[in-house]
């Protein structure tokens, strides 16, 4: 079974997305910062991380560049409603860094389930 890792520091966000996808058949582990997620992230169980940008504590620019240097294989959606800059800057960085997909918020759940099977399959 394929096991996501959702990284934001929205507990609604977190909510909505573990639901959303635990419904379409996939195990979902929940992390609410960046230094949570790095620990969660286990290579041989996880086949995919779904990551805020803008986040407390260690932010999501941070993990994709942590997560893609100790790991490079592994499969990063950005998701980002924006900060001071607007989402766009975020998103942009996210993809140089190694982020296959970005989305912003609110995220459209129909295309974020088609990058998650494309990226799983």
């Amino acid at each position: 079974m394929t096991r996501i890792l959702v990284i934001d520091d929205d507990v609604q966000v977190c909510t909505m997305l573990e639901r959303f996808f635990a419904r379409k058949g996939y195990e979902v582990d929940v992390a609410y910062d960046g230094f949570q997620g790095i620990t969660k992230f286990h290579p041989e169980k996880t086949n995919l991380v779904i990551t805020d940008l803008v986040m407390p504590e260690k932010e999501g620019i941070e993990t994709v560049m942590e997560l893609r240097s100790r790991h490079p294989d592994v499969k990063i959606i950005a998701i980002s409603g924006g900060g001071r800059v607007g989402p766009e800057s975020y998103l942009e960085i996210a993809r140089e860094l190694g982020a296959q997909r970005t989305f912003e918020k609110p995220v459209d759940f129909d295309e974020l389930l088609g990058a998650v099977e494309e990226l799983t399959a």
